[in-house]
Formats: structure tokens, sequence, C-alpha cells
């Protein structure tokens, strides 16, 4: 598919729709990031300290050691406020685990556009590769099990194809990525439509192809949706026994989604119940962001 975009290089675009994220969404998010930066006027520290004709050499690395995601959209930060006067490099590739002091990207360009971009880029590269850290970290505690770490709808507003893609880079996978992907049919819709089973043939009668995931509270309720033929039952909330028998009644009939209460520590447990997914969202919702720094260093003036 080809992406328009207005201040993205080729190469740039490229990566991004490479990695799945659309290059006019992250051009217009990076749009306002650098906006919301400057404010309504200068960098006034910048505009009185640096000469206006000095180029310089700007290296963003490792604080911290982690998983590295988003080098894509930190490159369409400076490709918007440096214009076509810069040259990138990418140094590393995303889902790369890299170590305390390792150059992740280095860019040449006036060291005006450089200190305004600084700032925006570190943003976003930091909070995605915190994402990409702390998956790797959920999907490592369960490597011993066949289930599968998933990301959910709590995501940060605007930024979900972003946080999303850092999932994937970090080994986790998506679950939805909007509210028409799938159906997840949960507690609210139950209680709307007067039961299980009345809720999924709701939703069958509009869609009959759609999948269909059915949150349920107790064992009770599986059943429930077992025979009204969910595809994918969200266990929440169960404890390690009923989960475990949760899996064995489901075994064949439908897949399984453990929620509510994980954590890294409770995770091998809860996959080795037979369960075939964690969903986890913290991914998104509270990943610490990786720490990522930049260097800078004058080459010349023009």
């Amino acid at each position: 598919m080809n992406y328009p975009t207005y201040r993205l290089s080729a190469y740039t675009t490229g990566l991004l729709a490479e990695a799945g994220m659309g290059p006019l969404d992250v051009e217009s998010l990076v749009l306002r990031a650098v906006t919301e930066d400057i404010g309504d006027g200068v960098d006034v520290t910048t505009m009185a300290t640096v000469p206006v004709d000095q180029r310089g050499v700007l290296v963003l690395a490792a604080r911290a050691a982690g998983v590295v995601a988003g080098l894509p959209v930190a490159a369409a930060v400076f490709d918007v406020v440096c214009g076509e006067d810069r040259e990138i490099e990418i140094l590393v590739v995303d889902g790369q685990r890299v170590d305390v002091g390792q150059p992740l990207l280095q860019v040449r360009a006036r060291t005006h556009d450089l200190l305004r971009a600084e700032r925006p880029a570190l943003n976003f590269l930091g909070h995605l590769s915190g994402i990409a850290t702390l998956t790797a970290q959920w999907v490592a505690a369960i490597a011993d099990t066949p289930a599968v770490i998933r990301d959910t709808r709590k995501t940060t507003p605007g930024m979900r194809e972003m946080e999303k893609y850092a999932v994937r880079v970090g080994g986790g996978e998506n679950h939805r990525m909007s509210l028409a992907d799938a159906a997840l049919v949960k507690d609210n819709h139950v209680l709307a439509a007067g039961g299980v089973a009345q809720a999924f043939a709701a939703v069958r009668a509009i869609d009959p192809d759609i999948d269909v995931e059915v949150e349920v509270d107790d064992l009770d309720q599986l059943d429930e949706a077992l025979d009204a033929g969910a595809d994918l039952i969200l266990v929440d909330n169960f404890p390690l026994e009923d989960m475990i028998e949760a899996a064995r009644r489901s075994q064949g009939r439908a897949r399984l989604e453990a929620s509510g209460g994980l954590n890294l520590e409770r995770a091998p447990e809860v996959a080795a119940t037979g369960v075939d997914y964690l969903a986890v969202g913290a991914l998104t919702h509270s990943a610490p962001v990786l720490d990522i720094g930049a260097d800078l260093s004058v080459s010349d003036r023009e």
C-alpha cells in the first residue's frame, strides 16, 4: 500500500510501512509532539547559545539494557524537524537487545534542528522501547509453556498503532486493534443481553463469520460459552484450580485467555494451567520507559 506523506523521506516511509505503521499517522503524531514542545515561540536556550550555521552530530544511545523499538518513529522526528538537510543512520534494528552505552541512531544536521528534535525523538523511542522490553520479559517468563502473551486496548490515545507495534517487537501478539476487528462479549454486554448465550447469539446474528470471544467469571458461565460455540473464552480473575478445570473442559472446543490479577511472578504458573493466552494490559499502560540519551558533538559550520 502506498502512503502519501509530506515530510518523511522515502527511507523512513518504507521502514514505517514495513513495520505496519501508517507513515501519515506517524507524521501527524510527530508534528503534534514537535509543536507541543516548541510551544508558541522558539527554543530560547538554543537560539541564545548555538550559532545558527553550526552543524553537529547527535547520537541516541541506550542508558539501560533492553529491547529497542521505535527507531523508524525517531527517524520520522528528525525528518520532520530537520527537513532534507540531514543524514540519518540507524545503527541497530528494532527488536534487538541492546546494552548500556550502545549507539542506536545517529543524525547529522544543523545543531539547532538536532536540539529541537532531540526530546520528541527520545520520548517516542524510550516509550516504545520500554513496551518492547517489558513484553520481552513476559514472553521469557512463560517460555517453557505453549501460552502466548497478548496485549489489550489499554493504550495511550492516538498511539495504539505504535504501542501495539512495540508489543510485536518484544515478542508478544496483538489482540484487537479496534472494536471492529473481533467481538469480545464482556460482562456489561452479558448483562445488557440477558445472559452469555443470548449475547453470543446476538453477535452471531449480526456477523456469522466474526471471531467471538466471551468473558466469563466462573465455570458455569464457561459452560454456557462453550455450549453457545464461542471461539475464544476470556477467564477473568479465575483461581488457578479453576483455570486448570476450564482448560480441561475447553480442550478441543475453544481457546482460553487468562486475564485479571496477572503479574510477572504469577505468569509461569498461570501459563502452565493450559490456557492459550495471557492478556496483559500492563504491556502498554504501565511499561517503564527505557532510558535512552542523546550525545551531541559539533562538527562544523555551513
